[in-house]
């Protein structure tokens, strides 16, 4: 199931419940799941890191959030970074 989405494509960098170690997560991304999890996929690639989709929410280890946002610009979505 896809999460409810404004139009925003949104990233932030966790490192809660992660044992310290940061992740980029994106959220808000228009499109359906198959072609997310190629997407998400691509994303993984672009930024040479592991990673997995969950629930329509991608997230790759490391922190990527310039690299992605840029992955995301290039594709004509508007892009917020979110939290701190």
């Amino acid at each position: 199931m896809t999460p409810p989405s404004d139009g925003v494509v949104r990233i932030r960098r966790e490192t809660k419940g992660r044992n310290g170690k940061g992740v980029t997560v994106v959220t808000g991304v228009p499109l359906e799941p198959a072609a997310l999890a190629s997407f998400a996929k691509q994303l993984r690639q672009a930024c040479s890191s592991g990673g997995t989709l969950k629930d329509g929410v991608i997230e790759i280890q490391g922190d990527h959030v310039e690299r992605v946002t840029s992955a995301l610009e290039a594709r004509g979505w508007r892009v917020k970074r979110s939290g701190g």
